[in-house]
C-alpha cells in the first residue's frame, strides 16, 4: 500500500515540475513577446484606415499584454507538448515514443495554420460584413481594445480547434480513442462544434456558418486520419503476435 502511495506521490511530483517547467517557459515568451510587442502591433494593424482610438492609458497596456500572451502561448505550445510528452513517456514503448514525439511540431504548426486561417480569411470577411451593415447609418470608429479582443476572440479558438486532426491521431496512436467511437460520437460532437462556433463568432448567420463549416470538416478530418491510424497499429499487432 505504501509503495503504491509512494508511486502515485511521484507521479504528482513530476507531474507539478513539468506544469512548473511549462509556465516558466510561457512566462520567459511573454517578456520576449512585450519587447516586440509594438511591432507586432504595428503589424496588425497595418492594413486598417486610420488608427485605432483607446479610451484611457490602461488600455493600451491590456492591448499590448494580450497581444504578448497570443504571441506566448503560441511558442510555448511545442514546450507544453514535450512537457506532456516526457510525462507519460515511460509508459510506452520505445517505437511509441518515437512516434508520439514526431506529434510535437505538428501541433505548434496546426495552431499556426489555425490561427492564419482566422486571421487572414474568417476575420477579414466577417469584419467586412459587420462593417457594412453601418454603411450609411452609422460612424464608425473602433477602439483598441474592442477590435483586439473581437480579433482575437475569433482567430485564437482556431488555433487550437486545428489541432483536433492531430491530438485525434496521438490519441488514437495510444489506443485510447477508436474510430468507431468517434463515429458513434458524430452526432454529439457536431452539437458541441455548432455550439463552441455560435460562442465564438459575432451574432449573425453568415459568421455562424463561415464558423461551423471548416470546423465540422476538420472533425471528419479527424475521423478518417483516426481510421487510417487505428489500422496500421492493428496491422502492427498482428504482426507482432506470435505464430500458432
Amino acid at each position: 500500500m505504501e509503495g503504491k502511495e509512494l508511486h502515485v506521490v511521484g507521479h504528482l511530483e513530476e507531474l507539478r515540475n513539468r506544469i512548473i517547467k511549462t509556465l516558466a517557459g510561457f512566462v520567459a515568451f511573454f517578456i520576449v513577446s512585450f519587447i516586440f510587442v509594438e511591432d507586432i502591433y504595428r503589424l496588425l494593424v497595418k492594413d486598417l484606415d486610420g488608427k485605432l482610438a483607446v479610451l484611457g492609458p490602461s488600455e493600451i497596456l491590456w492591448v499590448y499584454m494580450i497581444l504578448a500572451a497570443v504571441c506566448a502561448i503560441a511558442a510555448t505550445i511545442p514546450l507544453a507538448a514535450y512537457q506532456v510528452w516526457r510525462f507519460v513517456a515511460p509508459a510506452l514503448k520505445p517505437e511509441e515514443r518515437k512516434v508520439t514525439f514526431r506529434f510535437i511540431p505538428g501541433l505548434f504548426l496546426l495552431f499556426i495554420a489555425g490561427i492564419s486561417f482566422g486571421y487572414f480569411v474568417l476575420f477579414p470577411i466577417v469584419l467586412g460584413f459587420l462593417t457594412s451593415l453601418s454603411a450609411g447609418q452609422f460612424e464608425t470608429m473602433f477602439t483598441a481594445e474592442k477590435y483586439f479582443r473581437f480579433m482575437i476572440n475569433l482567430i485564437l479558438p482556431f488555433g487550437f480547434l486545428f489541432e483536433m486532426p492531430l491530438v485525434v491521431m496521438f490519441l488514437t496512436r495510444l489506443g485510447i480513442l477508436i474510430p468507431a467511437r468517434l463515429a458513434k460520437a458524430r452526432k454529439v460532437s457536431y452539437f458541441a462544434l455548432v455550439v463552441v462556433s455560435i460562442l465564438i463568432t459575432p451574432p449573425d448567420l453568415i459568421s455562424d456558418i463561415l464558423v461551423i463549416v471548416p470546423l465540422l470538416v476538420l472533425y471528419e478530418v479527424s475521423v478518417q486520419l483516426s481510421t487510417i491510424v487505428y489500422r496500421k497499429r492493428l496491422i502492427r499487432e498482428e504482426g507482432a503476435l506470435p505464430v500458432a
